[in-house]
């Protein structure tokens, strides 16, 4: 019976050796998980102000191109106004020499 009792304590000190290498095993674990919560934390921050920043800048991105569409618009309407009094300007140029000239003639 004493080899029985001796085999049984080896099998209970490396049951007991066993059982304490899992739990160091799992505190090392644990450390890391804990870093890595740590991290994720700081990581969703970053992620939450990333997006306010560019919900922002989407926001002031959409004014800005619907003012330069304004601008364009404005642009647009006044070269084709000016054209249209450029060439107005040459119609009467034109006429107003055509006179000049039918003018000149009936005065000499």
């Amino acid at each position: 019976m004493g080899e029985q009792g001796a085999a049984l304590q080896k099998y209970n000190q490396e049951l007991v050796k066993c059982i304490e290498q899992i739990k160091v095993k799992r505190y090392e674990l644990i450390q890391e998980i804990e870093k890595e919560e740590l991290i994720k934390a700081e990581l969703e921050t970053e992620l939450s102000s990333v997006k306010r920043k560019l919900d922002e800048v989407n926001i002031s991105l959409s004014k800005k191109l619907t003012l330069k569409q304004n601008f364009d618009l404005a642009i647009s309407e006044s070269e084709a106004t000016y054209m249209k009094i450029v060439e107005s300007s040459q119609i009467l140029l034109s006429k107003v020499r055509r006179e000049s000239e039918l003018l000149g003639e009936l005065t000499d």
